[in-house]
């Protein structure tokens, strides 16, 4: 049993997971001082379902990822009485869901769409507590591009930091500077929103203030 998993220990507190690989969630989650026991990430078919809204999807997917994290986290002793955060983000146009960009071609359409116009960006946050419960939060945030270039488009397709990402783009690297406009979470657009994320595991009784003393 671990340092952490004794609760007989002065320095004990739950284990903490997250359902995911993301670098960037992993980060955001270390930033806020918390730093997970494991990583249990699941290999999701992220299809939307006939007729489902971007929020819809956003919320069923980090339910599904929290989920499927539950079940990984049963078979392990070491992870007894953990929580889990899982999370998805979902951008959007209108009712248009714009895809994860693998390609060029998906990278490219995407840029071409988000150029000069508005859209919204939907993150969820699935909680599970360690008695089961699932406690859940949706965060909407509007962005607004400016006026794409074609060399704008060409060049940032050029240096990759598209792949993989919703929307086509990373707001914490380059694309950063298309930006004209946020309203809503920052955190929640890179895929986590923090506040929303501590206040969900503060609520649940996380001792979210446990890691703070020895940052810096």
């Amino acid at each position: 049993m671990s340092f952490f998993a004794s609760p007989k220990h002065p320095g004990w507190r739950p284990m903490l997971v997250l359902a995911s690989a993301s670098p960037r969630r992993l980060a955001l989650l270390e930033q806020a001082g918390l730093k997970p026991d494991a990583l249990l990430p699941a290999d999701l078919d992220e299809t939307p379902l006939k007729g489902e809204r971007p929020r819809d999807l956003s919320r069923r997917l980090a339910r599904e990822k929290a989920q499927a994290a539950q079940i990984g986290a049963a078979s392990r002793p070491d992870l007894e009485g953990c929580y889990i955060v899982a999370a998805d983000t979902v951008v959007a146009v209108g009712r248009r869901i714009l895809p994860k960009a693998e390609i060029v071609d998906e990278a490219a359409a995407c840029l071409r769409l988000l150029s000069g116009r508005a859209h919204r960006v939907y993150t969820s946050v699935a909680l599970v507590t360690p008695g089961g419960a699932i406690r859940e939060r949706v965060v909407e945030t509007r962005l607004r591009f400016k006026r794409l270039s074609t060399e704008d488009i060409e060049t940032y397709l050029a240096s990759g930091e598209w792949r993989g990402k919703a929307g086509g783009y990373a707001i914490q690297g380059i694309a950063g500077s298309f930006v004209v406009k946020l309203v809503g979470s920052y955190t929640a657009v890179v895929g986590l929103p923090l506040h929303e994320t501590v206040n969900l595991l503060g609520g649940e009784g996380f001792p979210v203030r446990f890691g703070w003393m020895n940052i810096g």
